[in-house]
């Protein structure tokens, strides 16, 4: 691919503004005796040109107040803001904006410039007799990339794969620029916001996998291992994808550098109703990140800790494997590199570079099982914990814990349809991505090879169980969820019945003692020489006919479940006597 200058017409007549082009006619040395007419006429071109733009500094008006320095720099700061929201203003939010991140043109590099990450990059070089490996900076690898003769692999290389830890721009454009990749997959890469799915696309020159990697943390909000959490300094834009790169990730307190060090409305802007929109914009997008970071908060304490980071692999013809992990570590991928160094393990054996993305895969579905084992342990806590007292609290745990299932059904659902494509349309999709119409009898080889394709057999099985057993756990935790409230439903009925019974044993006798305690003077009960026996005489009587009324159907039940309970000891008792 050559490298190309895209600037629009906006971009122009903003540089154009910004400088101020000078036509100054050369004059012929001594060797040149000869001057061809082209030469004459492009020296006449550029007098006039001169001419033109002199006469016009001459109509403009006659006095120039003279700036200070002070002012000179305000104003060639308020021109570099300009250019720069010129930019942003093409390549952002525009409905139908082109697709894809091209590395040879000049906006993609104003755009994605701020990218910037301390990346740690490894280069692999392994056949079945030989391996060697090699750690460098980004700087170091940039310098190993132009260098054709250091960065070409030596004829005994069968494989070579560059795992790459950390996203930076200068790192992944001197990649593409070397590797010629399409400039789709260079998106996926640098966008990889929480939206993102696990696929796999086919192009002309090479396969990319996007897959997303779910990874186990300590309980206390902190990877296991040195995989570090985001922090303010991570440089990725949160945009979907076919948008333009935004200077602003509210969610990791990332600001625009020039919007966070001069006031849009007083910085020279292009257009004032754009910028009140671009203010408002950002001001409900920080409503909406405030919302979700404290959502996030609350849920922390109940919640298992995930890391849900996207691995990008490029698989191409020529056996070289490109993998980029979002974080400035490879503590993820140290297994595989552990496997390449041994020499009697398949991936040596093989040296088959679809063997390599087969086992990259493997780690990933492998560290989702983790994850899964974890909320087995979790939900058997819960279940244990409720059967034993039913609490609120364990309520409000099954509740984050089901929708946190549901989450990972939706990340890892991708994964089993990705391997299962590489499975069975490999070759389909290959051939479907050629450049060339294929004959009939043209033989179309994918990027998967047959081993691989036994192999990832195995990776579907564990991402089936995975799903599975996802599916079971949320199922589990609606089903606790039910079982609580059933509950507290049931000692609610068992405190009314209670009050119930003890409403129909007292309410005649509450009735008699009423009766009773009234202050009349002619009461035949009690002044014709009767005492308070006569209120025994009335009340139990009453009470006998009245409380076995009411509780005529317990009666029954009581007595249905009395001869249920006799049946069955008798049925016990005679075949313990056969």
């Amino acid at each position: 691919m050559s490298g190309e200058s895209c600037v629009s017409g906006a971009e122009a007549e903003t540089l154009a503004s910004i400088q101020e082009v000078h036509v100054v006619e050369v004059p012929p040395t001594q060797g040149h005796t000869r001057a061809s007419t082209s030469v004459d006429r492009r020296r006449s071109h550029s007098v006039q040109a001169r001419k033109s733009i002199e006469s016009r500094k001459t109509d403009r008006a006659p006095t120039v107040p003279q700036r200070s320095p002070k002012d000179r720099f305000r104003a060639a700061v308020r021109k570099v803001i300009a250019v720069h929201r010129t930019s942003s203003t093409i390549l952002r939010g525009r409905v139908g904006a082109e697709p894809g991140v091209d590395p040879h043109r000049h906006s993609t590099f104003a755009a994605y410039r701020n990218i910037r990450q301390k990346c740690v990059i490894d280069v692999i070089d392994y056949s079945p007799v030989r391996c060697s490996s090699g750690r460098m900076t980004s700087s170091g690898f940039i310098q190993f990339l132009q260098n054709d003769q250091a960065s070409d692999p030596e004829p005994w290389v069968k494989v070579r794969w560059i795992n790459v830890g950390g996203i930076s721009w200068d790192v992944v454009s001197a990649l593409a620029l070397k590797y010629d990749m399409h400039p789709l997959s260079v998106e996926d890469v640098l966008h990889h916001g929480g939206h993102a799915l696990s696929k796999a696309d086919y192009y002309p020159k090479h396969l990319f996998i996007r897959v997303l990697s779910h990874t186990l943390g300590s309980t206390n909000g902190t990877s296991q291992g040195p995989i570090p959490a985001l922090s303010s300094s991570t440089p990725f834009p949160d945009v979907p994808r076919s948008a333009s790169p935004q200077p602003l990730d509210e969610k990791l307190g990332i600001l625009d550098p020039l919007a966070d060090e001069f006031d849009i409305g007083r910085a020279a802007p292009i257009d004032p109703e754009m910028g009140r929109r671009t203010a408002s914009l950002l001001a409900h997008r920080r409503r909406r990140v405030a919302a979700e970071l404290t959502l996030d908060e609350l849920k922390k304490e109940d919640r298992v800790n995930v890391h849900i980071k996207p691995m990008c692999i490029f698989l191409f013809r020529d056996g070289t494997v490109i993998s980029f992990n979002s974080m400035p570590n490879l503590d993820l991928t140290e297994p595989i590199v552990a496997r390449i160094r041994q020499q009697d393990t398949s991936l040596r054996r093989t040296a088959d570079p679809s063997l390599l993305v087969q086992s990259l895969l493997d780690l990933t579905v492998d560290a989702a099982l983790e994850v899964v084992d974890e909320y087995h342990a979790r939900i058997n806590a819960l279940e244990r914990a409720i059967l034993i007292k039913s609490k609120v609290s364990i309520v409000r745990s099954l509740h984050i814990l089901s929708g946190d299932l549901i989450l990972h059904k939706r990340t890892l659902g991708p994964v089993k349809a990705l391997i299962y494509a590489l499975r069975h349309y490999d070759v389909d999709r290959a051939a479907a991505s050629l450049d060339v119409p294929v004959a009939d009898n043209q033989k179309v080889v994918g990027y998967m090879s047959h081993k691989a394709k036994i192999y990832l057999a195995d990776v579907y099985d564990h991402i089936e169980y995975a799903m599975t057993s996802l599916d079971m756990y949320s199922a589990m935790a609606e089903n606790l969820v039910n079982y609580s409230f059933n509950m507290a439903s049931y000692e609610m009925n068992e405190v009314m019945r209670r009050l119930t019974m003890c409403t129909i044993v007292f309410l005649p006798l509450t009735l008699l003692t009423g009766y009773f305690g009234m202050n009349f003077e002619n009461m035949w009960s009690i002044h014709h020489g009767h005492s308070d026996i006569v209120f025994w005489i009335i009340a139990i009587p009453i009470m006998s006919v009245v409380a076995p009324t009411f509780m005529w159907p317990d009666i029954l039940r009581m007595y249905h479940q009395v001869k249920k309970r006799s049946l069955a000891q008798k049925i016990t008792k005679r075949f313990k006597s056969e």
